[in-house]
């Protein structure tokens, strides 16, 4: 046994065959630029229904001391994945990265000798995003949205490929938080982060699992997660709906003391019907996403459940709910 630091990596794996066979060589070849670390690669695997785990477990067979698996019962989301990794990562420091190694791996060497100069917390940030149009504009309001109302500081562009140390690790892995973004609640922690400039590659197999719904959806988590903006926005929109209310009525009241206009009744009905009508809808499409939360934090439900954990030396199967 030696004295050597350990380095981890989780890799959140999902519907990733094609990529494994290219990424874990790769990453092994990391070990040959650190020799005085022991090199930990933990692959999630969240629920996929292609060939995997199959792909992961024959790595993990050759090379037991360095490849772990945990498996995941289902696909519970990349930040279940990536927290599951963290809570078995034994690594001094851990890194996290996307296994189609869409971001340059070899930049973990710079970010280990940042953090053996004492950082904390050291993210790759991006210079730029190769997306569809659509998709360049949803996440760039999300990302807007995150730095304005949220943390303001936050990496304009984001990030989802970082270095963590041991401490902050184990600050994360006393969250038990759900329906939230692992990368946001990590820089939420307050560790000031170190950034590295990096140019992620263009993906060479595989689609992103990144919808334009999922996008919305994780949009809207953390906005509501992470400010107060969707509350406020009804009290917002309660004080508009009735200063234009008190504006219409003033108006037609001035028409007919003056003019002796009469507007139509039923329209005029209709009109503020219609709007407060929306209004009331929409404050209560907020307020539901609340007690949605409030409701599936109440349960306490695991944010993930792992089927078994490969582990590395003996390589045994263990079951862990």
């Amino acid at each position: 046994m030696n004295n050597n630091k350990t380095f981890s990596i989780v890799i959140p794996v999902y519907q990733n065959e094609n990529n494994l066979n290219d990424t874990i060589p790769k990453l092994l070849s990391l070990g040959e630029r650190i020799p005085n670390y022991n090199l930990e690669l933990l692959f999630v695997d969240d629920g996929s229904t292609d060939s995997s785990l199959q792909i992961l477990t024959q790595h993990a067979e050759r090379l037991p001391e360095v490849v772990k698996i945990v498996k995941l019962t289902r696909n519970f989301g990349q930040t279940a994945a990536i927290q599951a990794g963290l809570r078995y990562a034994n690594g001094d420091c851990v890194g996290i990265i996307s296994a189609d190694l869409q971001e340059p791996h070899e930049k973990f060497i710079d970010m280990i000798k940042e953090w053996e100069h004492g950082a904390m917390f050291v993210i790759g940030m991006r210079q730029e995003r190769e997306e569809g149009k659509l998709h360049q504009m949803i996440s760039g309001i999300y990302w807007r949205l995150v730095r304005k109302f949220a943390l303001p500081d936050f990496p304009e562009l984001g990030y989802d490929f970082c270095l963590l140390s041991r401490q902050v690790v184990d600050d994360i892995n006393h969250i038990n938080e759900k329906n939230s973004s692992i990368f946001v609640l990590i820089y939420w922690l307050g560790y000031k982060p170190l950034c590295l400039p990096i140019k992620r590659k263009i993906r060479k197999e595989g689609t992103s699992q990144w919808s334009l719904w999922r996008k919305i959806r994780f949009t809207c988590d953390t906005l509501i997660g992470f400010t107060y903006l969707p509350a406020r926005l009804i009290t917002y929109m309660g004080f508009i709906v009735s200063v234009l209310s008190v504006l219409y009525l003033s108006v037609m009241f001035l028409l007919w003391f003056f003019l002796k206009a009469s507007p139509a009744g039923w329209m005029s009905v209709i009109g503020l019907l219609s709007l407060l009508g929306a209004a009331m809808l929409f404050s209560l499409g907020i307020l539901s996403e609340y007690l949605l939360r409030i409701l599936d934090e109440s349960r306490k439900r695991p944010q993930y459940v792992v089927e078994r954990f490969i582990e590395n030396e003996s390589h045994k199967s263990r079951d862990n709910s």
